[in-house]
């Protein structure tokens, strides 16, 4: 039998490097840091979605906001209080306003047992060129077991 305190560290590392694997060749720079509180929740076995409030803060200092979605095909069982996640943003240039609107897909993983941590690398926005990648694991508390394929809608807010 595997253990439980094995299984998740291997399960997050595989989405993150699998997602990391999938990120475009072309040279891509830091553009600013996304930060998102991801409201509480119930995994159903198979799928779940979670909506989301984030900020935006770009390298200069301008700050936008986006609301949006996330879900997960795959593993998710539990649940979860409310999430705080931050990802670096990374562009193959400037962008516009607005930019990080669009769909991201990419891997995702975390397990809960009163507090937990996971983490989410996505690739998408403007034209499929922006690229997320966590600056620290998530941090939640709950009970919940997931991995598996990740999604994010974002819509920017005024």
């Amino acid at each position: 039998m595997i253990r439980f305190s094995r299984l998740v560290p291997a399960l997050a590392a595989a989405a993150i490097g699998t997602a990391m694997l999938a990120t475009p060749a072309q040279a891509l720079v830091k553009i600013g840091v996304l930060s998102c509180h991801i409201a509480g929740g119930t995994g159903l076995v198979l799928y779940s979605k979670k909506h989301l409030q984030c900020t935006f803060r770009r390298t200069s200092g301008r700050v936008e906001r986006y609301t949006g979605s996330i879900t997960r095909v795959g593993l998710d069982i539990g649940e979860t209080t409310g999430t705080s996640l931050v990802w670096a943003v990374f562009a193959p240039g400037s962008t516009q306003r607005g930019a990080l609107a669009g769909s991201y897909a990419g891997a995702s993983a975390e397990v809960t047992l009163g507090a937990g941590i996971g983490g989410n690398v996505l690739i998408g926005g403007f034209k499929r060129t922006i690229t997320l990648q966590p600056v620290s694991l998530q941090a939640q508390t709950g009970y919940n077991l997931a991995a598996g394929v990740a999604g994010l809608k974002l819509r920017a807010t005024k």
